[in-house]
């Protein structure tokens, strides 16, 4: 259920080519002319239309990615391939979105959805690939991906989340690897190979759900002998700042530690693992408050405090990665908590560029990798032998609004994407597909075109 915690805080607040890249695509006469310094991208997993108005029914107000100067259209998420193993795709395999068809059938978007791990990948590089790839395009081949384009430009990056750090979408920023499930092997990628300045997220191997004590696997943070280092203190990574030599991790996990990170002097380089096995929040027991671990706006405060002491700018990828576990779980109470702290997060993140930097300097993206659980109103389904989509019924703030889930998986759907911030207009006009009920929509191929291009630029 929704905390009293959580209730309090509302009053208070087309397929790109197949091959990999060398680098990315030039960049437009308008990107040239308003280029930001800094780029932070914010995915709520598995959110769509009716995420946000849920949420919002039950908040009481829009989220702030709805409000006054930001720009927004909708995006398709389909993979290139819903093969899982590397390999040109078949006829069949090949993923798509015909927007016609989504809207004659029920049961459209169904199939052919993509996965955390190929929309991640998509959205870091602009290159579409296979299920489950982490990185990788068709063939099995790295390709470049956002924070490698950002250290290359000289800027700092990072990737926080709610879910284990080496979990499909921060992998898929960082990391190369042909199966997301390889999780021991893409941790040690990520804190032994990558440059990355910050990572967060969850996979503590000595907490449980709950935030109690228990002897847990430690393949999410690179298995047992990477995990003693890193607790040590006594890791050390990639060479992270340039200077030819490699970088130590400076290893934080209680909540403290992560609220020392918003208000005092930051180390170089940061891995955070909260001390919980899986999720921030969504998988505790009912009833049970989640107060001893930091919120993902305490992490993304934290993350940039760290980051943005590099003068050239930086990258940071910050996702929910609850909502799409609440999701599949068709929760509708902890779907709605979920995106609640994501939005929060957003606020966040609006009130940092305003009081620090400025929309001039700094460009965010907010959106999502792909919906899940067919999340629609109340008697919806196909009706008679025809498609019916219902609208979220609001019952007033503080009530959970008239919702039902028709799937406990992914969906092939539209979802929204919200931009502010210097270099917008160049990503909302790469939306040239047209949705009779959504109305303008670009690819993720396109988001992520743009990411680097933006990141790439001098």
């Amino acid at each position: 259920m929704i905390t009293q915690r959580r209730r309090l805080l509302l009053g208070a607040v087309a397929i790109a080519a197949m091959s990999s890249i060398s680098g990315p695509m030039p960049v437009s006469a308008q990107s040239r002319a308003a280029r930001p310094k800094n780029v932070i991208v914010m995915i709520s997993d598995g959110w769509s239309r009716n995420t946000i108005t849920a949420t919002s029914y039950f908040a009481g107000r829009k989220p702030v990615y709805e409000g006054a100067g930001w720009s927004a259209v909708y995006m398709s998420t389909y993979p290139g391939s819903t093969s899982r193993k590397p390999g040109i795709p078949t006829d069949e395999q090949k993923g798509s979105y015909d927007p016609k068809a989504a809207w004659a059938s029920f049961d459209y978007v169904r199939s052919k959805a993509t996965d955390s791990a190929a929309a991640a990948t998509t959205m870091a590089s602009g290159i579409k690939t296979y299920n489950g790839a982490i990185g990788m395009d068709f063939s099995g081949r790295p390709v470049e991906l956002a924070c490698e384009v950002a250290k290359r430009s000289g800027k700092s990056a990072g990737v926080i989340t709610t879910v284990p750090i080496s979990h499909a979408t921060p992998a898929g920023f960082a990391a190369h690897n042909v199966a997301r499930g390889n999780y021991e092997e893409i941790a040690r990628e990520m804190l032994t190979k990558s440059r990355l300045d910050v990572i967060m997220g969850a996979g503590h191997p000595e907490y449980d759900d709950n935030h109690q004590p228990a002897k847990k696997s430690a393949r999410y943070v690179g298995g047992d002998d990477m995990w003693a280092a890193l607790k040590a203190g006594k890791l050390t990574g990639a060479d992270a700042d340039g200077d030819g030599t490699p970088d130590p991790w400076t290893f934080v996990e209680s909540k403290r530690d992560f609220l020392a990170l918003r208000y005092w002097r930051t180390p170089k380089r940061v891995c955070g693992v909260l001390q919980v096995a899986s999720t921030a929040q969504q998988s505790r027991d009912a009833g049970r408050p989640m107060n001893d671990v930091p919120t993902l706006a305490d992490m993304t405060l934290g993350a940039i405090n760290v980051l943005d002491d590099n003068p050239k700018g930086f990258f940071l990828m910050i996702e929910g990665g609850a909502i799409d576990w609440a999701s599949h779980a068709n929760q509708r109470d902890r779907v709605i908590e979920e995106q609640l702290d994501f939005d929060a997060a957003v606020e966040a993140v609006s009130k940092w560029v305003e009081a620090n930097s400025s929309w001039n300097d700094t460009v965010v993206i907010v959106t999502g990798d792909h919906e899940c659980g067919y999340l629609v109103g109340p008697g919806s389904g196909t009706v008679d032998g025809k498609p019916v989509w219902n609208e979220i019924r609001n019952v007033g703030p503080g009530n959970l609004p008239g919702m039902e889930f028709h799937s406990t998986d992914h969906t092939n759907s539209l979802i929204p994407l919200f931009v502010r911030g210097a270099g917008s207009a160049d990503l909302i006009s790469r939306a040239t597909g047209r949705d009779p009920r959504r109305g303008r929509y670009l690819d993720n191929a396109d988001m992520g075109r743009f990411v680097v291009q933006t990141l790439a630029a001098r």
